[in-house]
């Protein structure tokens, strides 16, 4: 017995805007053909208008989400199926965060990240997937409102980091510890802002932590207060009760620190108003001043 596959769909591929089937699909992704070092002087006449397909990028991105509001990612593995209990757990810490006032953004595929849209959506809140360009054609899932597609990495990160105030990262594999690391990374060096950033799911994760703790950070690669960026949980609850909390005390903590730098700089400019000139300054407005007793009675009085 024989099956006739001609009515299966045929293989597709998302190149930005563009949808690629059958032989029009690529062989090399837009990241592999921008990292390739390729031969001779080619790449001088190819990376000017690749240079404006990148700003482009972020323009459409910008433009996109702009007005999304606060928002937080959710990341974990495209791989995991929908009767995974993490995929219920998924969808239940996409429905806490918009029963917060979030927005929620995924990275529009399959898996953990369907789960998310999907109840973000089923709680009518709005569901945000940022695609990318892949060799294997995931394709935006069914529950995203708001989808916008990369051919670049680098871009889709940035929109994740601009338009997020906390990342909770279920189960995944080399993608979500990518999105993870990076975020970590950004919050020691100060690049940005801190935000919350919420491991869900105990058993999975207690083994990283585990080796930051006994073997990282007794290496001194890592400081002790790094790994308390992470913070472990085993409910949709608790992620979404440490998303709220934890965000509300780092914007009072950005707020403190604003006010401080403010009366820093009132003050710096108050002292400087009172400073006697300088240097070639200094030297000219007392050259150019007329000598006058009363004034220097005054000066010497405290007076002005």
């Amino acid at each position: 017995m024989t099956t006739d596959d001609s009515s299966a769909p045929a293989p597709e591929y998302r190149r930005g805007p563009v949808l690629l089937r059958r032989d029009q699909i690529p062989a090399m992704t837009s990241d592999q053909r921008l990292l390739s070092r390729g031969e001779g002087a080619a790449w001088l006449h190819d990376d000017p208008w690749r240079v404006m397909r990148i700003q482009s990028e972020f323009v459409e991105g910008f433009g996109a989400l702009a007005e999304v509001g606060p928002a937080v990612s959710v990341f974990g593995s495209a791989r995991t199926k929908p009767d995974d209990p993490f995929y219920a757990l998924g969808q239940e810490v996409a429905r806490g965060l918009v029963e917060a006032g979030y927005a929620v953004i995924t990275g529009g595929g399959p898996g953990i990240m369907e789960a998310a849209n999907k109840g973000a959506a089923e709680a009518d809140g709005l569901s945000v997937g940022l695609g990318i360009e892949l060799p294997f054609e995931q394709g935006m899932n069914e529950w995203v409102d708001l989808g916008v597609n990369f051919r670049y990495f680098f871009a889709r990160k940035m929109m994740f980091v601009k338009y997020s105030e906390g990342f909770v990262v279920l189960p995944g594999g080399f993608g979500t510890f990518d999105e993870l690391f990076e975020a970590l990374t950004l919050v020691q060096t100060h690049k940005v802002t801190g935000f919350p950033i919420v491991l869900v799911g105990v058993e999975y994760w207690s083994g990283l932590l585990t080796w930051l703790r006994d073997t990282v950070h007794p290496a001194g690669m890592i400081a002790a207060a790094d790994i308390d960026m992470l913070q472990l949980v085993s409910t949709a609850q608790e992620a979404v009760e440490h998303v709220v909390r934890r965000g509300a005390e780092l914007r009072a903590q950005e707020q403190a620190a604003a006010r401080a730098a403010a009366r820093d700089q009132r003050a710096a400019a108050a002292a400087g108003k009172h400073r006697e000139p300088t240097g070639r300054d200094g030297r000219a407005a007392r050259a150019a001043a007329p000598d006058d007793p009363q004034a220097d009675d005054a000066l010497a009085d405290g007076g002005w």
